[in-house]
């Protein structure tokens, strides 16, 4: 049996869940371990703001890991997983290790286990690039319990569907964290969004651009005179819908989020465009003949306005 863990934001919980029908398709049997979640109280520090948003998608259909499963996996290391004899045995004998933590952008290998607990976010696109198309016809968003926001989105749609439409995501926040911004920060840059803005109107010249972010403000006073629409109406546990609307624009233009990566992978309009930051994490070193490799069919731009 394999376990995919989840956990992080529903960007990260939608690549979680894409892994699994990847290794499902390929005929393992596969488990997703929630307990991340149901933790909460145990750790609400980590987990501020962070719900099951997988499961607010209609339709979607997993299965679960029990304790009993997860304890049968990880063996020991589910009783004493920091446990000095345990880190001992991960380190003297590596192939043992029942659990697999992701250390890099692509683990070829994680596609052929068959008796693994997976810890990771697996952002890579070449993990499931191939049942990108099953997953858009089956995550279906539901309407919005709030009707007032329901017509405002239906109404954003028709917009986004009659002109050559461009998302364009700038996540500012929790990136402005000092910890998070030393991981993240400078990637995303005013450079990267001109260039990325550049190139749709050098593709695309009847672009429009419809802005997302968390710091609508920001957005008002840099990018008002470019924007079509700025939208600005889908807070709280609603910001699921931003996705939504960016999937159904025709272009994405993404920050460093897989948040925006989603809703660009949602998006299912012939020809379109997507860009986004050549990296995602200040650890990371661009080679770009392998992240095109990894990345197939995005537009690639560095921080200093550059495409690849």
């Amino acid at each position: 049996m394999v376990i995919i863990k989840v956990m992080g934001g529903l960007g990260n919980q939608l690549q979680q869940y894409a892994l699994y029908k990847k290794l499902e398709s390929l005929g393992r049997d596969v488990r997703l371990d929630v307990s991340w979640f149901q933790d909460a109280g145990k750790n609400s520090a980590i987990l501020a703001h962070r719900n099951l948003e997988l499961n607010y998608f209609e339709n979607i259909e997993y299965r679960a890991a029990s304790p009993e499963e997860i304890r049968s996996v990880l063996g020991r290391f589910w009783e004493e997983p920091e446990a000095f004899v345990s880190r001992l045995r991960r380190k003297i004998m590596p192939g043992a290790d029942p659990c697999f933590q992701e250390s890099g952008m692509y683990h070829e290998q994680v596609l052929r286990v068959t008796d693994k607990y997976l810890a990771g976010y697996w952002a890579c696109e070449k993990y499931y690039v191939d049942i990108l198309q099953e997953l858009r016809r089956q995550l279906h968003f539901p309407k919005c319990a709030d009707g007032q926001i329901q017509r405002r989105n239906e109404e954003m749609i028709e917009k986004m569907e009659s002109t050559e439409s461009v998302s364009v995501h700038i996540r500012r926040g929790d990136y402005l964290d000092a910890a998070n911004s030393a991981l993240f920060g400078g990637i995303s840059t005013e450079a990267y969004y001109d260039a990325a803005i550049s190139h749709m109107r050098r593709c695309f010249p009847e672009a429009v651009f419809y802005f997302f972010s968390d710091d609508i403000p920001y957005v008002r006073e840099h990018y008002a005179g470019e924007a079509g629409g700025i939208i600005d109406w889908n807070q709280g546990e609603n910001s699921f819908y931003d996705m939504m609307l960016m999937s159904r624009c025709r272009h994405n233009i993404c920050a460093n989020s897989t948040f925006s990566f989603w809703g660009a992978r949602l998006n299912a309009h012939n020809g379109k465009c997507m860009i986004r930051p050549s990296i995602h994490k200040n650890t990371q070193t661009c080679v770009p003949e392998q992240m095109k490799e990894l990345w197939p069919g995005w537009t690639l731009i560095t921080p200093s306005g550059d495409v690849l």
